[in-house]
């Protein structure tokens, strides 16, 4: 790895397994583009920057290739997954066919007390954003999707989702820190909350598709 190429990563130590705890860092690294698409990064040099052995970092890394976040190259180490323009649409495609006319069949005024259970993680997304925490971010975002979707009953939609939004990740996140506009996008799920919770499917239908497209727009940001 170039000097150019290092990373700004933290010593684990023993809290967590350290498997656990290399996988976070990683995460974390991705998440805010210190990671970028298309290096390539060794395990016994990213082991070094941890304090760590190489196996670690190695189970750690194919945890993440699971999930299609990085890939093997041989005799090398791994290099982050490469997403074209195609491949950020498509997944919005599906996105939008899958968690748009979920969501919206959600709202229901009677099912109130299920979504107000919700906007403490979409208060935490806001507080995340606000303070520029991508990682805590990215956590929350995830969370608050996740349960929202579980209302619906469908527990292979849910893993469906799931395995989309790690495929694509929240690309551009850094910069919409920067430009001060994370904090917007955050709100969009407070206001999701409280279309579903009035019965309003219209605005529960909008406010969702344009939840989308905006991801779709920060990618853009990022090609």
């Amino acid at each position: 790895m170039t000097a150019e190429n290092r990373l700004d990563l933290p010593m684990v130590g023993e809290r967590q397994s350290l498997r656990e705890q290399v996988a976070h860092a990683l995460r974390a690294a991705l998440v805010t583009g210190e990671m970028r698409p298309g290096v390539v990064y060794s395990a016994p040099v990213l082991a070094a920057q941890f304090g760590v052995s190489a196996t670690p970092v190695r189970e750690a890394m194919l945890d993440l290739a699971k999930e299609g976040l990085v890939e093997a190259v041989r005799n090398k180490g791994f290099r982050v997954t490469e997403l074209s323009d195609r491949d950020l649409d498509e997944l919005t495609e599906i996105r939008q066919l899958i968690e748009v006319p979920t969501v919206t069949r959600l709202a229901d005024a009677s099912r109130a007390a299920e979504f107000e259970r919700l906007r403490p993680v979409a208060e935490e997304i806001v507080a995340a954003a606000e303070r520029g925490d991508l990682l805590g971010y990215v956590d929350a975002d995830l969370r608050f999707h996740v349960e929202l979707l579980t209302l619906s009953g469908n527990a292979h939609l849910v893993e469906v989702v799931k395995d989309l939004r790690n495929r694509a990740r929240l690309y551009g996140l850094s910069q919409l820190r920067e430009r001060g506009t994370l904090s917007e996008s955050a709100r969009e799920h407070v206001a999701l909350l409280d279309a579903l919770k009035t019965g309003d499917t219209t605005a529960a239908r909008t406010i969702m598709s344009e939840h989308i497209q905006h991801v779709r727009g920060i990618w853009a940001d990022q090609h």
